[in-house]
């Protein structure tokens, strides 16, 4: 397909001495291009496709994933390109973690039930993983569309309903489409097989945890990130590791659940072991992808690492993280206010960060909204919905950290120690374990 405008020469690219090639092309002149101007004509002896490539489903560099499907259509899943080969992978991998994430697990999240089983289409045989694009997909069983008849012509307040219709001018009504949660499928299985490389290759692992719903806040001092383990995450069913603090969050999200309305919280992540190196100056800073990835889950709305805003009232004096040789001879810092990044690069101390969940906007209570034909109505909000998104959001969370982690592990090898690393200022990104598995 070629095309012809019926105005001046619209030429893109500058000139070698840097004028512009627009020429006399004005502002003015821009106004000029309407539907009738803008000729189009179809020459099948020289025929060119003429499209615009949407993107925003896909996430990584090296270590690629893209998630596909919507709440109530046939499934969702992913596709995960750049796995290395010869990783042992099967579904029982996933499924741990898409267990932990999956609606209808006790009565603070949503009554939706759904198994969430996942099955390897492709990039695995025998076992293995082949180096080829790995698609999972989880099928959707438990849809019930008819809930979301008044939504379908009513905004809810504080959901994307709105906003993609503004961007799109069309959108899948049924169940958020893509805004919904369970888009977080695919993000959950890929950052499985993520943390199975992390783990096997550097021995890095990634905790998340519940340290606040609506105004119960658990003390830091209460949580030993040296040693906190995943079993203490699960023992509740609002996977705070602390049971005073648990049982205090469940109640607060049962005041709630009762009335039909719904609270926020925080989930606080921490990750050890972590190579020294990740991240890269200036716009790749460990710190800024990890705040993406985490921003990019539904109902984020903040980010601290380390210190975070509480620093802001420290000195430097008081803030700086102190450097000391420990006993095997590595150069450490005393306290870790950086949350185990400086400079956007990690430093090899466990990093910390906290994601802040807002309330879930559908909530069973009457609001004020407006219709899609714009005339002011109320809304009683049916459906399944969780009261409080943070305690299925835990294993969103280590995901996200995950797939952020082993793409910037794939880049710090490929791009500082495909050849010997200086030892006197350098470690190796791989654990001892490792490098021996691979002689």
């Amino acid at each position: 397909m070629s095309s012809s405008l019926s105005t001046k020469p619209f030429l893109g690219a500058p000139n070698c001495d840097g004028s512009s090639r627009f020429g006399s092309l004005l502002p003015s002149d821009l106004r000029t291009f309407t539907s009738s101007t803008l000729q189009f004509s179809t020459r099948h002896s020289h025929f060119r496709k003429l499209e615009v490539q949407a993107t925003g489903s896909t996430y990584g560099t090296n270590f690629r994933v893209t998630t596909f499907g919507e709440s109530h259509g046939g499934g969702v899943g992913c596709v995960i390109d750049g796995c290395p080969a010869r990783l042992p992978l099967c579904e029982e991998d996933m499924q741990v973690d898409l267990d932990r994430r999956r609606p209808g697990q006790s009565r603070i999240t949503t009554p939706r039930k759904e198994t969430d089983t996942c099955t390897i289409y492709s990039g695995v045989s025998d076992g293995l993983t082949t180096g080829t694009p790995i698609m999972v997909k989880v099928p959707n069983t438990d849809q019930r569309g008819n809930d979301y008849s008044e939504m379908s012509k009513a905004y809810r307040p504080s959901h994307a309903d709105a906003t993609y219709d503004f961007k799109y001018g069309v959108r899948s009504v049924q169940g958020g489409g893509r805004s919904s949660a369970r888009e977080t499928i695919g993000r959950v299985a890929a950052g499985a097989v993520a943390k199975k490389i992390l783990k096997l290759f550097s021995g890095t692992e990634v905790f998340a945890y519940v340290s606040q719903a609506h105004k119960v806040v658990l003390p830091e001092d209460l949580v030993d990130h040296e040693s906190l383990t995943l079993e203490q995450i699960e023992s509740n069913i609002v996977r705070c590791p602390n049971p005073e603090y648990a049982e205090k969050m469940i109640a607060a999200i049962d005041a709630v659940r009762v009335r039909g309305d719904s609270v926020g919280g925080v989930v606080t992540c921490i990750v050890r072991n972590v190579p020294r190196g990740l991240g890269t100056p200036v716009f790749d800073k460990l710190e800024a992808e990890l705040a993406k990835a985490a921003m990019s889950l539904p109902a984020t709305k903040g980010f601290e690492i380390g210190s975070g805003f509480s620093g802001t009232f420290l000195t430097g004096s008081e803030h700086n993280d102190e450097f000391f040789r420990d006993e095997h001879g590595r150069i450490r810092t005393r306290t870790n206010r950086s949350g185990g990044i400086q400079g956007g690069i990690s430093n090899g101390e466990i990093i910390t960060m906290r994601i802040a969940f807002k309330p879930t906007s559908t909530i069973g209570r009457k609001q004020n909204t407006v219709t899609r034909d714009k005339i002011e109505t109320e809304l009683i909000a049916r459906g399944r919905h969780d009261p409080c998104v943070v305690p299925r959001a835990v294993p969103m969370v280590e995901s996200m950290v995950a797939l952020v982690l082993v793409d910037q592990l794939m880049a710090q090898f490929a791009q500082n120690q495909l050849f010997p690393i200086n030892p006197d200022l350098q470690e190796s990104v791989l654990k001892p374990e490792s490098a021996n598995m691979l002689v």
